[in-house]
This record gives structure tokens, C-alpha cells and sequence, in this order.
């Protein structure tokens, strides 16, 4: 695999959007709520408003009708809203229309009475989301978008793109097969994307890792012949305020000598998802020219078995100096983020994010759409909710109960990377998180599925980006304002 092809194996997601200046003919989308149905029909002809009625459009949310002209061709198409406070009533909902129009242009009808999205830009990006294909390993794999859509000029279309590019890249790379991205090709991704934005990038691999302080990163990745790396990119103007995102780099997760039951290692190519998240974001920070000092820290490692694997009851070093006892080699995506924080709080950023897919404990609370979060500071935590919530990005901030801490107690060591049953998962990792983050440190762990399991308008099934729309969103707006 080509770093070229790492970084796009996909639909880019935005080849289904045209300028606003586009002149060319497009078809009109209304939007339509039950309650406009009778004024909706006073503007239509007789024929078309019989139509309508034989085929029974209800405005029901997602409904779609193309309306012909006397000459049969396609002159208008109608999408219903649903009633107002209905559950499936949601901002991507107009995603549906990328994969269910036939192919042609388009554009909102955003200059008469019509209804009008319940929000224009959540309309826009989740019709190019909902276009994206991953087909690079289909022989029939063209990912062309066949219906387009005319942005409206009231929306900024270099943000749009940004946010959809940075969409697709983390999917492209959460889909991409653990054979075809090892730490060598998610090193060429992250160059890739440096290169194209002017950032600087820098890569310690493999024995150079102990002599650099990066002994956990170093001792979950050994046992691969594809050797441990820790990415590091920097972007931006040095004087800036400094936003720094940490994502887990694990491109496949047997369990290691905690060996995972092979249903479990299914999905393992996702578990560098974290990873695909930051470059994602990053992506959409840079391509937008945000006016931070950006740094992206990636420990890449492949958790195998091997001789030289690490083993339970093993004590590692780590950066920070704690001495960590391993309780299960399974839980080795917090050891690599570790020594990534530790490194991240020695230049006392502003902002410190840190993303992975790191427990099955956070799904069963949440399930697989919602990502976990937790943080000390309760300002930046009610911050990323409400970006969330404006940008239909949904997180749920789970707590940082210290007593539990008491479960990661060792005997030998300073700690233990898991606690010692079978509760509160996602809050002892997070916990174990903690203990390598300064205290004057604004910070947020995100916990992820990184995985649709069924598509749905702006979501199509497979790798998925989650929290990072709401993260972008908090960012611009916390520093640009």
C-alpha cells in the first residue's frame, strides 16, 4: 500500500458536492413537515398534487417523492421531515437522499416558504457523508457519486469539505484491513497528511523507542515484526495556545498472551481507531487553518504473540517513572496512550485529548453509538456536550470515581493496568488514564466503537469517526472567538 492510497482508498465524501457558484441545471429538494402537506399542495398542479396523493407521501421523516413535469421528467422532489419532536426527525436525517436519489444535481430549496432542513449545514455534510463508499477491494469499486448537491452559499464550503475530508480519511483507515495497515502504512498516512498540510512530523520505531522513554510502547509492540512507532506532528504558529490530541495506534489486537476467543479478534482491525480519529480531526484543524499550535502524538504498535511478547505479571517502566504491573495483556491500548500523555503534558498544553477504542465495558453502557468521555474539568466537559449536541455528534460524559482507583492497587508496582473485577471498565482505564496526565492539565479521554453497525443517514456501516465533528466545532469555537 502506497501512502497515497492509505490516505483515500475510499470515497473522499465530497466528490458529491458542487460550488455554490455551479450554473448548471439542478433539480429543487423541498423539505416538507405534515402540517405544510395542505399548503404544500395549493403550489402544485392538478396532475402533480394527484400524484402525490396516489402515492401516498405523508411527510413521514425520511419520505421522499419526485414529482414529474407535464413532460414526465423530474421536476421537483419532495423529502418528508416527520412531525415535529418525532425520534427519527434528526439534523442527518437528509443524508438519506445521497444514496436514494437517482443520479443527477440538486440543491435545497432554501428561497421560497418551504420548510428547510432543521439544520442546513448538519443537511449538507450528512448528504456527503451518506455518500461515502469504501469499495477499494471491490472489483466493481467505483465510489463516484451519481446524485450531487449545489451547496447553498450561505454555508462555508471550505469548512464543510474540511470536516467531510477529515470524516473519510478516519474511516478510510478504520476500514482498511490489518494486512494492508501495519505501523509502517499508518506512519505513511500521518506523513501524507503532514506533507499536504506543511506540518512537521517526526517518528521514533522500534529499538530507539527504549533509548527515547517510551518503554510501554515499546514492550506491547515487540512481539510483531512490524515494529512499534510513536508519530508525532506538529502544525501551526509556535506562540499559539497549544491543543495536543493523542490517539491509540493499536492496527490489530490479538489480546496477546490474554489471548482474545476469535469472535472477539473480528473487529480488531478497528482497534487503532482512536488513532484514525486525531488524524481525522487534525485533518479538519489544519485544512480549516485554525489558530492553534496543533500537536498529534500516535503510539502505533501491533498487540501479537510472539517470544518477545510481554506477559501477564510483567512490570513495565513507563515515561512518567510508575512501575506498572500487567494484569492482562489485553489492556494494552492504555499502556501506549500512557507513555503518549506523559509525553504530551511535558510541553503543559492547553487542550489535551486523548481517543481509542479501548473498552467493551464503555458499549455495554452506552452502546455502540454514543462514544464515553471523561474529564476533571467540568467547564471543558460541559464545552465538548454542547458541541456535541449542536454538531448531532453524540458523547455522554461517564465519571472519574476516584474510589475506584483502589482497584488498579498493586502490590509489586505502582499500579496495575486493569482492576480487579468485572465492574466499571471504562472507569478504571480511564482512571489508570489519569495517573499519566499533569493535574493542570485541561483533558478528556474518549472512549469509542469506531464502528457503525448498521448504515443510517450520515453513518453508512463500517468505520466510523465518532466525537470528532463535536470536537472540531469546540475547538474553532474556544479559539477563534
Amino acid at each position: 500500500m502506497t501512502a497515497d492510497d492509505t490516505a483515500s482508498p475510499g470515497s473522499t465524501a465530497t466528490d458529491c458536492l458542487l460550488p455554490s457558484t455551479h450554473t448548471g441545471a439542478a433539480t429543487g429538494i423541498r423539505f416538507v413537515a405534515p402540517d405544510a402537506l395542505d399548503a404544500l399542495a395549493n403550489g402544485l398542479s392538478d396532475a402533480q398534487a394527484a400524484f402525490l396523493e396516489a402515492t401516498g407521501f405523508a411527510a413521514k421523516p425520511g419520505q421522499i417523492a419526485l414529482l414529474p413535469d407535464p413532460a414526465g421528467h423530474l421536476d421537483r422532489v419532495l423529502f418528508g421531515l416527520g412531525a415535529e419532536g418525532a425520534p427519527e426527525r434528526t439534523a442527518m436525517l437528509p443524508g438519506k437522499l445521497a444514496t436514494a436519489l437517482p443520479a443527477g444535481t440538486y440543491r435545497f430549496e432554501t428561497d421560497t416558504d418551504a420548510s428547510g432542513p432543521d439544520d442546513m449545514v448538519l443537511a449538507v455534510l450528512s448528504f456527503a457523508l451518506s455518500a461515502y463508499r469504501f469499495a477499494r477491494y471491490r472489483a466493481a469499486g467505483d465510489t463516484t457519486a451519481k446524485a450531487k448537491l449545489v451547496v447553498p452559499a450561505e454555508i462555508d464550503e471550505t469548512e464543510i469539505r474540511a470536516v467531510a475530508g477529515g470524516m473519510c480519511l478516519a474511516r478510510d483507515l478504520v476500514n482498511t484491513p490489518a494486512n494492508d495497515l501495519g505501523p509502517d502504512e499508518l506512519e505513511a498516512a500521518a506523513r501524507t497528511l503532514a506533507d499536504k498540510h506543511g506540518a512537521a512530523i517526526a517518528v521514533t520505531t522500534g529499538e530507539d523507542l527504549i533509548a527515547a522513554g517510551f518503554p510501554m510502547i515499546h514492550a506491547v509492540g515487540r512481539a510483531s515484526h512490524r515494529a512499534p512507532r510513536l508519530i508525532d506532528i506538529t502544525w501551526g504558529d509556535e506562540t499559539a495556545l497549544k491543543v495536543t490530541l493523542v490517539g491509540k495506534g493499536v492496527v490489530f489486537d490479538t489480546g496477546g498472551l490474554d489471548l482474545k476467543p476469535a469472535a472477539a479478534m473480528l473487529m480488531m482491525k478497528k482497534d487503532m481507531g482512536g488513532a484514525a480519529c486525531v488524524l481525522g480531526l487534525a485533518k479538519m484543524i489544519m485544512a480549516t487553518g485554525l489558530p492553534v499550535r496543533l500537536r498529534v502524538l500516535v503510539p502505533a504498535v501491533e498487540n501479537a504473540v510472539g517470544g518477545d511478547a510481554f506477559r501477564p505479571g510483567d512490570i513495565l517502566n513507563s515515561r512518567k517513572g510508575l512501575s506498572v504491573e500487567i494484569g492482562n495483556t489485553d489492556a494494552e491500548g492504555r499502556l501506549v496512550l500512557a507513555d503518549a500523555l506523559t509525553l504530551a503534558c511535558e510541553e503543559h498544553p492547553d487542550l489535551l485529548i486523548d481517543m481509542a477504542t479501548l473498552t467493551g465495558a464503555a458499549r455495554v453502557a452506552l452502546g455502540p453509538d454514543i462514544a464515553a468521555f471523561f474529564s476533571p474539568d467540568e467547564a471543558l466537559a460541559m464545552e465538548i456536550a454542547r458541541h456535541a449536541h449542536i454538531t448531532d455528534d453524540p458523547v455522554w460524559q461517564l465519571p472519574l470515581w476516584q474510589p475506584y482507583g483502589r482497584m488498579l492497587e498493586s502490590k509489586p508496582a505502582d499500579i496495575n493496568n486493569v482492576g480487579g473485577g468485572p465492574f466499571a471498565g471504562a472507569v478504571t482505564a480511564a482512571l489508570f488514564l489519569q495517573r499519566f496526565v499533569d493535574p493542570g492539565v485541561s483533558w478528556a479521554h474518549f472512549d469509542a466503537y469506531c464502528w457503525n453497525r448498521a448504515t443510517t443517514p450520515g453513518r453508512p456501516e463500517g468505520g466510523e469517526a465518532q466525537a470528532i465533528r463535536g470536537l472540531y466545532a469546540m475547538i474553532r469555537d474556544r479559539y477563534t472567538a
